[in-house]
């Protein structure tokens, strides 16, 4: 492997593992914060992915596709939570389960009703479409940067957040000790609500931002979930930096391995989840 294509493998695993990071992220921040196991945390990112195609193509800009479209996200996370979520907390996990597993097939219904089940290509926007040449042959597209850039810029708000907010010290009280925040007046069903709802929002946005390079399809939401809870298992339950870190280590084997070692990619990432549960079963980064 020569230079340019190691530069191109390794800017394809990075950004790979920055979306994964998207979605991972709201599922350990639902899962450590609020204690729901989420199994329909995928299907937000094919709503978010129809969201692109439908709304880009009734406003024919997909920059405007991606704001409409977090914005109603975030208000159907908030009033899902509000209408199911809540009731499940101090349910056993095994309802939870139930609960979101069969909110997978609603929400593919829905999705065949309103959408249909054909495949649908999204535009990248003209002024992303071109490549920066890397040699005579070999070149990277410039929309694969921009989803990588978008992706940092909302991981490091994310930290600022959560770290830094006062926001974020509620959010970091409810989850360590729920009864002791309400008893000093965090309102913690609103905060539980807030999560949620940002949870949704980010997944929504990876599957935005990812249509025009991964296509529309059915059932894209599955293809995922999967991925996620690796990178959650990974990186510590709970723990937004070791989403972070666990999804671009997933993403440098995921790649390199379909490129090294095809024979083997498909069980690589799950060698590598099995390795580090051998020596840190909480995870790299314990929360």
């Amino acid at each position: 492997m020569d230079f340019a294509n190691f530069l191109i493998q390794l800017l394809n695993s990075v950004q790979y593992g920055l979306l994964l990071f998207m979605l991972a992220a709201g599922l350990t921040l639902i899962f450590g914060i609020m204690g729901v196991v989420n199994l329909a945390h995928g299907s937000f990112y094919m709503i978010g992915a129809y969201l692109a195609w439908y709304l880009s193509s009734q406003l024919g800009s997909l920059t405007l596709a991606i704001v409409l479209g977090t914005v109603l996200a975030v208000i159907f996370g908030w009033l899902l939570e509000w209408l199911l979520f809540r009731h499940f907390y101090h349910r056993d996990h095994l309802d939870q389960v139930l609960l979101t597993f069969g909110l997978i097939y609603i929400f593919e219904e829905m999705r065949s009703i309103f959408w249909g089940d054909d495949v649908h290509a999204v535009q990248v926007p003209e002024v992303l479409n071109w490549s920066i040449p890397l040699t005579d042959t070999l070149s990277y597209p410039v929309y694969r940067l921009v989803m990588s850039g978008i992706c940092l810029l909302l991981a490091v708000g994310l930290y600022l957040l959560i770290s830094k907010t006062r926001l974020g010290m509620k959010i970091r009280a409810g989850a360590f000790n729920r009864e002791m925040a309400e008893s000093l007046g965090v309102n913690i069903r609103l905060i539980h609500g807030v999560v949620f709802a940002l949870g949704v929002g980010l997944a929504a946005i990876a599957g935005m931002i990812a249509s025009p390079i991964a296509s529309v399809y059915p059932g894209m939401g599955s293809s995922v979930l999967i991925m996620c809870f690796v990178v959650v298992v990974i990186g510590g339950i709970g723990s937004v930096r070791g989403a972070l870190v666990a999804a671009l280590l997933v993403g440098l084997v995921d790649t390199f391995g379909k490129v090294l070692v095809p024979q083997i990619a498909g069980m690589a990432v799950y060698m590598l989840m099995a390795l580090v549960l051998l020596y840190k079963p909480e995870g790299l980064f314990k929360q």
